[in-house]
């Protein structure tokens, strides 16, 4: 077997790259023909050993995507990752998300931190991490029901494996030698120090036990720890040598400001004769410094946090209360008064720390790798979807968004965003989806959104015909003239409200808007702009397919787009344009939708063809890997992948629902499915950016993760490509071809 081991490594000094050092060297005790690597997390440049093979990037994302491709194309059978808060790259750690969805091979996950009251992308990174797993491995039981209850995770593939511990060999009377402590009575601390470690606590305690215990010496043994250091410096360090000195505790408290060997550190641990950890509060799940001092058979006094409640249990230690320096005294005064008591917490202690030596600890890893399934077939190219594993539709964020006047533009999270007003655009996207949604979605507020939306429309137009943009939460108009792509995309709206209306005064009023728009239709520059309104007047054609003055207005902005390729393709680029910009898929959809009426072959090939160059940049391993907005392709030139927009989602969905429309190809039905997919987590940061919580939509993929507002573009255009596929399934389940 071939492993390759995904986490912060030595010599970084991590606890993190200290406990996968050690479970690689433990795993291969049992193993001699085992391959192990390491595919190292780095923040800096390290003189890393043999044994690590990749490095990763650690803030570049791309960086995540390489190493998958490494380890796929290098032979490996499984890989092992340590998932702790901070060490990867993204808002949360999301790119760690690309990494692990990116292999073709099962996947061991150890969950050094699970939260209790996670942020959204904690939450959801975490349940993707499970997801994808072939095996999860915690280190508490407390772990598995937070897993249960808060992240609502299938836990039949979690596993309760303890955190491993070094053997202690040196008697304690060897330790205080070696030391330069023999007669001294040790009290020890160790680990990274920082606020949360509650050290004050201890300090504060022993202006009373020292009175009665001459001899004890305190020993806090670790660096600060590094994000401590790099905000606030020593600042917490010193401010325990204020309170020793306040106290006048300096002949019985000692700072070790290092990041101890473990062999230095067998011998602190194997010296002292209590080990203390006063942490400030509960949120705990794993503590390796406790799981040590349990192995070496410390007597050991603790807060009550969660995997100190849990490992401390039946007599092998002693809880106190958070943050009191009274009940500590107590508890330490107690203990070093009466060594039989220390000694029965002692024996309790090693006795259970005997099955977490590492020794131990690496058969149950070895018996579990040699048994790991296959990964989930979830995340196989192409994997089935049904009609029924879609959400359920819902009105819940858009009428939140919506009041008596429109849909405003922006959203703070899921809260309307007052301050941004309303535009044009969206009210003609809401417009559009009420239409759309009357056959499956109508509800009894279906007519006073259309009429909300309708309105807003009225308003804004011109005596000319084209419309105003934006306008202000006070009714203000914020421009004299639109631009062309709301001009546009509200003439799709109203084709569609013409062919769909029931109502004969929407359809009155439609008329009149759309056909006082009429006379700009020829001086339409912009490519999307155009494309829009040949969809408007496709709509429009679909009641009236007798009007020839309609029909040679499509046929005249068709070869607008036609001109527009011709200028700007090659044979290496197929495009309308010199870029790749936004809401690209628009373009072939409005040539393919156009072709009917026009009965134009050349504008269908021309669809077909710009929907395979479009397909070829963003269609990766089935599924969607869109152009982001950070910066436009451009031939010959590294695509963005970040700012990627559910705009461009919708667009392609639209877009390969109209070629299976046309040819009935089964390929263009599976992309149209995986292209919505993208909504729910089938993405570049497998995430999703559906909010089952709100009903609504995020704003978008960006370099840090996902952009947690929702607004009314996105959550529009969800539900856009929502009713596309869903009616898609309904209508046109496609044959064999």
């Amino acid at each position: 077997m071939k492993i390759a081991y995904i986490s912060t490594y030595l010599p970084k000094e991590c606890g993190i790259a200290t406990f996968t050092s050690d479970l690689l060297h433990a795993v291969a005790l049992h193993n001699q023909d085992l391959v192990q690597h390491v595919i190292a997390v780095a923040d800096d440049d390290y003189a890393y050993p043999g044994e690590v093979v990749f490095t990763i990037d650690r803030q570049h994302q791309l960086s995540y995507i390489e190493a998958a491709e490494y380890i796929n194309n290098n032979g490996y059978d499984c890989v092992i990752l340590e998932h702790e808060y901070g060490i990867f790259g993204g808002n949360s750690g999301i790119y760690i998300l690309s990494l692990i969805n990116t292999l073709h091979i099962p996947l061991l996950v150890n969950l050094h931190t699970i939260l209790e009251k996670p942020s959204v992308d904690e939450k959801a990174i975490l349940i993707e991490i499970v997801k994808r797993a072939s095996v999860v491995i915690v280190m508490s039981n407390y772990a598995i029901t937070l897993l249960k209850s808060v992240y609502r995770v299938n836990t039949t593939k979690v596993r309760l494996i303890h955190h491993g511990v070094p053997e202690f060999h040196l008697s304690q009377k060897e330790a205080k030698e070696k030391m330069g402590l023999s007669g001294k009575k040790i009290l020890l601390t160790f680990g990274f120090i920082g606020r949360n470690k509650g050290i004050e606590t201890v300090i504060e305690s022993l202006a009373t036990v020292v009175k009665n215990e001459p001899d004890l010496v305190y020993l806090i043994v670790g660096k600060t720890h590094p994000n401590v250091l790099a905000h606030s410096g020593e600042e917490y360090r010193e401010y325990l040598k204020g309170l020793v000195d306040a106290y006048h505790l300096e002949d019985h408290v000692q700072f070790v400001n290092s990041f101890v060997s473990q062999s230095d550190l067998v011998t602190y641990l194997s010296a002292c004769d209590v080990y203390v950890t006063p942490y400030v509060n509960e949120a705990q799940i794993t503590s390796g410094t406790l799981s040590y001092a349990i192995g070496a058979g410390a007597a050991v006094v603790s807060t009550p946090y969660w995997h100190a409640k849990e490992l401390l249990a039946d007599g092998r230690g002693v809880l106190v209360e958070f943050k009191n320096p009274a009940s500590m005294a107590t508890t330490l005064a107690a203990l070093f008064s009466n060594q039989e008591y220390r000694m029965t917490l002692r024996d309790n202690a090693r006795a259970f720390g005997k099955e977490m030596t590492w020794k131990n600890i690496g058969i149950r890893y070895t018996r579990l790798l040699d048994k790991i399934v296959p990964a989930p077939d979830g995340f196989k190219e192409n994997a089935a979807f049904s009609r029924d594993e879609m959400p359920k539709f819902s009105w819940k964020h858009i009428d939140r968004l919506t009041n008596q006047v429109g849909i405003l533009q922006h959203a703070t999270y899921s809260l309307p965003n007052y301050k941004e007003g309303y535009c044009l655009d969206d009210n003609a996207r809401a417009l559009l989806l009420t239409l759309l949604a009357q056959t499956d979605f109508a509800d009894k507020r279906l007519d006073r959104r259309i009429s909300t939306y309708l309105s807003y429309i009225y308003y804004h137009q011109r005596e000319d015909g084209l419309f105003h943009n934006f306008m202000s939460f006070q009714h203000n108009f914020l421009d004299e003239v639109g631009s062309e792509d709301s001009f546009g995309r509200t003439i799709w709206a109203l084709g569609v409200l013409l062919r769909k209306t029931k109502m004969t005064s929407y359809y009155q009023l439609g008329y009149e808007l759309f056909f006082r728009s009429v006379p700009n239709f020829k001086q339409l520059r912009s490519n999307r702009a155009i494309a829009y309104t040949i969809l408007g007047i496709a709509e429009y054609l679909h009641h009236q397919s007798n009007d020839e003055v309609m029909i040679e207005l499509m046929r005249e902005l068709t070869g607008k787009l036609i001109r527009e390729y011709e200028a700007s393709s090659d044979e290496s680029w197929q495009w309308f344009e010199s870029v790749l910009a936004y809401d690209n898929a628009i373009l072939p959809y409005a040539l393919l939708t156009a072709y009917p009426f026009l009965n134009d072959e050349t504008v269908k090939q021309l669809g077909l063809l710009t929907l395979t160059f479009l397909e070829s940049i963003t269609i990766q391993n089935g599924a969607l890997s869109l152009v982001g907005n950070q910066e436009w392709a451009k031939q010959g030139k590294h695509i963005s992948k970040f700012g990627q927009q559910p705009l461009d989602v919708t667009a392609m969905v639209f877009m390969y629902r109209e070629a299976f429309r046309l040819t009935n190809k089964k390929v263009y039905f599976t992309r149209m499915v995986a292209s919505f997919r993208w909504f729910l987590g089938e993405n570049d940061l497998k995430l999703g950016l559906y909010d089952e919580e709100t009903k609504g939509c995020c704003d978008g993929l960006e370099s840090y993760g996902i952009n947690r507002n929702q607004g009314a573009e996105s959550t529009l255009c969800y539900y856009l490509a929502y009713i596309i596929v869903y009616r898609a399934f309904i209508d046109n389940a496609p044959d064999s071809k």
